[in-house]
């Protein structure tokens, strides 16, 4: 059996170290963390979205058309239950929200749970596992590489597989410098980019801090009264720099596209219906209810705290009635509730993000081996690979399934 370096004891790398080590290879897994799964132990708040419920074709929906493709072979491999009866047969109890994202049972160190999971997979196995092992170079040529360096330590083996994660929290470990590395190899790759981040705004709310706007959408527009490019239904939530929440998370990464394009903006509607559809409520609410305060409205679509700074900016006094709403005044608070302007975005941090976009391109790996083509014993998994879908387990999903086609070694 062959000997086997893994780099990297994140999601993938466990995975893959596991499965190599399963067929009966000799596998030592590297991770420059002093402990394994260090991304996995704060991911969802330190509560783990493991994973998405639903069958192989949701999941893969949830991905561009090209990554669905390059993911299809091996989320089939290994899909979301075989990720789910490995957990549960080490004991880690799980359950599936409403939306589909699954979770280890909330309780205190629920995370840290499924990391130990792993960890015992893994050691069974029989892999060596050494931590504060930070991999410093590639050294080979195609079609072989040779071994990598370790501070002043050159390790060899017969086969490898770079499991060393994306760009994203730095200080986890995830520093991306392997991508740097595989391009001077003569590997395509593409740039590092943030996705799944934060937005700070350029007028950020600080008073507004941990306010939540709900059940509406985030919509990006080319300018303030530019065309729409995107938009998402979902929560978002204000931080001392910006917003942050799942629409948030969602948008960033065509948030930072469209402000590099040079025009970006962002608004809220926290009602979905057509501004010309709530103007005509608001008018019969006018004439049936006159003395119900502007105030009072707006608080049925907008949080409390919000209400009365908006109507200062707006010029509506919290004081008056429907009745003595004019015309202009009117359509200012459609607008709010319609388009609450967020403005313009600054600089989508790549560190902040849950995942990053980038990595080695899809079309010089072998879907089914994660084999970067053109060597014979190197392969590429996890965030590594330029795959990032939303929210939801999805990319947890991905690196557990890469992951155990890269460790598939026949």
């Amino acid at each position: 059996m062959a000997s086997v370096i893994v780099v990297g004891g994140g999601a993938a790398g466990l995975v893959a170290a596991w499965r190599a080590a399963s067929l009966g290879h000799r596998v030592t897994l590297l991770e420059a963390n002093n402990r394994l799964g260090v991304k996995l132990r704060i991911s969802g708040g330190g509560k783990c979205n493991i994973t998405h419920d639903g069958p192989p074709k949701a999941i893969l929906a949830a991905f561009s058309r090209e990554q669905a493709r390059f993911l299809r072979p091996s989320l089939h491999a290994f899909d979301n239950r075989a990720v789910l009866d490995l957990l549960h047969r080490e004991g880690v109890e799980t359950y599936t929200r409403d939306n589909g994202r699954v979770f280890p049972m909330d309780r205190p160190g629920s995370a840290t749970a499924v990391v130990e999971a792993f960890e015992t997979l893994v050691r069974r196995a029989g892999v060596a596992i050494r931590t504060g092992a930070r991999v410093t170079a590639l050294a080979g040529r195609a079609p072989h590489l040779e071994g990598v360096l370790v501070e002043d330590e050159r390790l060899h083996a017969d086969a490898f597989i770079l499991a060393s994660g994306g760009a994203s929290y730095p200080e986890t470990g995830t520093r991306g410098e392997i991508l740097g590395w595989l391009k001077a190899l003569g590997a395509p790759v593409r740039p590092w980019f943030p996705a799944l981040a934060p937005i700070p705004l350029h007028k950020p709310r600080p008073d507004w801090e941990g306010v939540s706007l709900r059940g509406g959408e985030l919509r990006l527009s080319a300018g303030a009264e530019g065309r729409r490019l995107a938009a998402f239904a979902g929560d978002i939530v204000f931080t001392r720099v910006g917003i942050s929440g799942p629409a948030a998370l969602e948008l960033s990464q065509g948030t930072e596209r469209a402000r590099r394009d040079g025009a970006a903006w962002l608004t809220y509607a926290t009602s979905l219906e057509p501004p010309e559809t709530v103007d005509a409520a608001l008018q019969i609410e006018q004439r049936t209810n006159p003395r119900l305060l502007a105030a009072t409205w707006t608080q049925r679509l907008l949080p409390e705290r919000l209400v009365e700074p908006l109507l200062a900016e707006v010029g509506v006094p919290r004081t008056l009635m429907l009745k003595e709403l004019s015309k202009s005044a009117r359509r200012m608070l459609v607008a709010l509730v319609t388009a609450l302007p967020l403005g313009e975005p600054q600089t989508v941090p790549l560190a902040r993000g849950e995942v990053a976009a980038g990595g080695v391109d899809l079309a010089v790996v072998d879907p089914r081996t994660m084999a970067l083509r053109g060597w014979e014993n190197l392969r590429v998994c996890g965030e590594l690979l330029d795959l990032d879908g939303p929210v939801g387990g999805y990319n947890l999903q991905a690196a557990f399934s890469t992951g155990y086609a890269a460790g598939n070694l026949v």
